[in-house]
C-alpha cells in the first residue's frame, strides 16, 4: 500500500535531542547566583506592624492594671503618698518636787530618775561538795534619801548580802556599805560614797499619809533585775490591807501598777512625785495555770521613816519594844489555877516587867486590850507593831488567885542582856525557816512555836 516505506518512516519520525553522559563545557565563564535580598522597602511595614503589636499589648496590660487597682484599692491615693506629720517633738522641761503641784508622768520620771538605783547583792550559799563556797546573786531597787548617799530598800533584797553595789541611772557604779535593816518591817539602809565632792539627788519624802483609794501613782525599778529605770503606773486599789509576808503581818497599799522580781525596794511616787511608799511584793498566788496579776504592795512610807533614821543613826532599829521576861505557857503550871494565860518563869533584873512590879510565878491574861490565852499570844502582841520601846501599857495579871493591873513602860531590844538578845535570834531564826511564802497558810509556823514554847521556852 504504500510504496516508499522510507520516505514516510522519516517524513512521521519524532526526532528529540539528549546529553551525552559527559558534560559539554561551556563556552562561557559560569555566573555567580546570589540568594535574592528582600527589598528594604518591604521591612519597614512588618516592622512598623510589630510595634503597633507591643504597643497596643503595653497598653492593654497598663490599662487592666490600672483598673483592677481602682477597685481593689478605691479611694486611695493613686499616687501612693505618705503623709508624714511635721510635728516637732516635745522636750520634757525638768522640774522640782514642791509637793504643791501635780507634775505630768514625764516630769515625775525625768525628776526623779537619777534618785532611783538598782541594787546587786552577793551573798554566801554554803558550801558544795568540794568544800568550796557557793554564792547567790540578787537584785533589787532602791532609791537615795540624802545627798551624802544613803539608800532606802527592802530588808530582803540585802538579806543575807556580804557586798552590794549600786548602779544610777548614768551608769556609774557603787560598792555599798550594809548599814542595817529590820525584817520586822522589811527595811533595810545602804550607803554608797561620793566621789570627788559629788551630791546625790534625793527623792522628797511624803509622810503624811495624804494617799486615798482611786489616787494614780507610779514607781520607777528594775523588773526582772534587767530592765533597769522602768517606770510603772497604776492607782491605789486598798489602802492598810493587811498581809502576810513570810510570816509577818503588813498594813500595806494595795496598787494596780505591774509589779515584777527586781522591783521590791524601789519608790512609789504619787502625782506630785513624792515617795509615798516602798514597793515591797507581788501576789503572784496561781491555781492551774492561771496567774493573778495587778496586785502590787508598798509599804507606807509614814510608817517605816522612824525607823529608817534609827536605821541610819544606830545601824540598826532601837525602837523595838522589850518586856523584861522569860515565860511558857501557863497550862504547864495547873497549880496556879488559871487556865489560860503567859507564866511568868523569870524576870530580867532591871528590865520593864520588873520595873512595873511583875513578879515570877505571875499569869498575863490581857496586854492592852489584847486578850492573851498563850506565852505566844503575848510574844505576838509585844512585836505586832503596835508597840515601840518608850510605849506604856496596861498589863493585867493574876498572883495568887487574884487579878491585878500596873502600867509597864517598854524598853528597847537593844537594852536586853546579851544573853536574852541571843536567845530572841534563835527564835527569829528558827521563826523564819519555818515561814510559809505570801498567801500560804502558816499555821505550822504557829504550832511549832507553841511546841517549843511550852518545853523550853523564850525570853523577850
Amino acid at each position: 500500500m504504500f510504496e516508499n516505506n522510507e520516505e514516510n518512516r522519516n517524513e512521521y519520525e519524532y526526532h528529540y535531542n539528549y546529553q551525552p553522559t559527559q558534560p559539554v563545557p561551556p563556552t562561557t565563564p559560569p555566573i555567580d547566583v546570589q540568594p535574592k535580598q528582600p527589598s528594604k522597602k518591604r521591612r519597614w511595614p512588618r516592622i512598623a506592624a510589630i510595634v503597633l503589636c507591643a504597643s497596643l499589648a503595653l497598653s492593654i496590660t497598663f490599662g487592666a492594671g490600672w483598673c483592677l487597682n481602682g477597685r481593689i484599692g478605691e479611694g486611695k491615693n493613686s499616687n501612693a503618698q505618705i503623709t508624714v506629720s511635721d510635728r516637732q517633738p516635745v522636750e520634757v522641761q525638768t522640774v522640782s518636787v514642791t509637793g504643791s503641784k501635780k507634775l505630768t508622768y514625764e516630769e515625775i520620771y525625768d525628776a526623779n530618775v537619777d534618785s532611783c538605783v538598782s541594787i546587786d547583792v552577793v551573798s554566801s550559799a554554803g558550801y558544795n561538795f568540794f568544800g568550796q563556797p557557793v554564792m547567790n546573786s540578787s537584785s533589787g531597787s532602791g532609791f537615795i534619801i540624802t545627798d551624802t548617799g544613803y539608800i532606802v530598800t527592802n530588808y530582803h533584797v540585802i538579806d543575807g548580802g556580804e557586798t552590794a553595789q549600786v548602779t544610777l541611772n548614768n551608769g556609774t557604779t557603787y560598792d555599798a556599805q550594809i548599814v542595817g535593816g529590820d525584817s520586822d518591817y522589811d527595811v533595810a539602809v545602804l550607803k554608797i560614797e561620793p566621789q570627788d565632792g559629788e551630791t546625790f539627788k534625793p527623792v522628797v519624802i511624803d509622810a503624811s499619809g495624804s494617799l486615798v483609794v482611786g489616787d494614780e501613782i507610779m514607781t520607777i525599778g528594775n523588773p526582772l533585775g534587767e530592765l533597769t529605770f522602768s517606770l510603772s503606773d497604776g492607782r491605789v486599789s486598798c489602802l492598810d490591807r493587811e498581809i502576810n509576808l513570810d510570816g509577818t503581818p503588813f498594813n500595806m497599799i494595795q496598787i494596780t501598777a505591774p509589779i515584777n522580781h527586781g522591783n521590791s525596794g524601789g519608790p512609789l511616787f504619787d502625782l506630785y512625785g513624792e515617795v509615798v511608799g516602798i514597793v515591797t511584793a507581788k501576789s503572784g498566788n496561781s491555781s492551774g495555770d492561771t496567774s493573778v496579776e495587778g496586785l502590787g504592795f508598798a509599804i507606807p512610807i509614814e510608817d517605816v521613816m522612824d525607823l529608817i533614821t534609827d536605821i541610819m543613826e544606830n545601824g540598826q532599829v532601837t525602837s523595838h519594844a522589850w518586856l523584861g521576861i522569860k515565860g511558857t505557857d501557863v497550862a504547864r503550871y495547873p497549880n496556879t489555877g488559871v487556865s489560860a494565860g503567859a507564866y511568868i518563869a523569870e524576870v530580867t533584873e532591871n528590865g520593864p516587867a520588873e520595873a512595873a512590879g511583875l513578879q515570877e510565878g505571875d499569869v498575863i491574861t490581857m496586854l492592852g486590850t489584847t486578850q492573851i490565852s498563850s506565852f505566844t499570844d503575848l510574844q505576838s502582841a509585844v512585836g505586832s507593831k503596835s508597840y515601840r520601846a518608850g510605849d506604856t501599857a496596861t498589863v493585867t495579871y493574876v498572883r495568887d488567885g487574884k487579878v491585878y493591873t500596873t502600867e509597864l513602860t517598854f524598853g528597847s531590844t537593844t537594852d536586853m542582856p546579851e544573853e536574852e538578845q541571843e536567845t530572841q535570834q534563835d527564835q527569829e531564826t528558827r521563826s523564819k525557816n519555818t515561814r510559809q511564802p505570801v498567801g500560804e497558810d502558816s499555821s505550822y509556823n504557829g504550832n511549832m512555836e507553841d511546841f517549843l514554847n511550852r518545853f523550853f521556852g523564850y525570853g523577850f
